[in-house]
C-alpha cells in the first residue's frame, strides 16, 4: 500500500483532475479539470464558475470523486479518491486560491459572483500501479 505522502506527491505532480458528480437522474457525469490548487489534509480545492452544471450539481449532491493518473510508456499509475465536495463561496479561500490569470475567466476579479471554490473531502480511495490494485480508507493512511 502506498503511504499518504506518496499520493500528495502523485497528485501533486499531475496537471490534470478528472471530477465526478451525480445527476438528478443519479448518473455520473466526469468532468476534466485543472490540478487542485490546494491540497490540506484529506482536502483538495479547485476552482470552477458557480454557474456551472458540476457546481449545481454538488450543491444538490454533494457525493464526489476525484481521479489522478500518470500513463508512462511501460507504467501507468491511477489515484481514484471518493468522498464530498463542497461549493463555497467565503471570500477568505476565494482570495487564497485565486490567481491572476483567473481574471481572463472572472471579469471581475475575485469578487466575481460566477467564481466559487470547490472543496474535496476524501474518505477513501483506490490506487492502481504495476497490476495492482488496493482500497484504502484515508484515515488508515500513514
Amino acid at each position: 500500500m502506498k503511504n499518504r505522502k506518496h499520493i500528495i506527491e502523485f497528485i501533486q505532480k499531475q496537471k490534470t483532475a478528472f471530477i465526478a458528480s451525480v445527476d438528478k437522474d443519479g448518473f455520473p457525469n466526469i468532468k476534466a479539470m485543472f490540478a487542485p490548487r490546494k491540497i490540506e489534509g484529506n482536502c483538495f480545492y479547485f476552482t470552477t464558475n458557480t454557474s456551472a452544471m458540476r457546481s449545481q450539481q454538488f450543491m444538490k449532491n454533494p457525493k464526489a470523486s476525484i481521479y489522478f493518473y500518470n500513463r508512462g510508456r511501460f507504467k501507468y499509475e491511477g489515484i481514484m479518491l471518493t468522498g464530498t465536495m463542497e461549493v463555497l463561496q467565503d471570500d477568505n479561500i476565494k482570495q487564497e486560491i485565486w490567481r491572476a490569470e483567473d481574471i481572463m475567466y472572472y471579469k471581475q476579479g475575485v469578487t466575481d459572483p460566477d467564481y466559487c471554490v470547490l472543496k474535496f473531502t476524501a474518505v477513501k480511495g483506490r490506487h492502481y500501479c504495476d497490476l495492482k490494485t488496493e482500497s484504502f480508507d484515508i484515515g488508515d493512511l500513514k
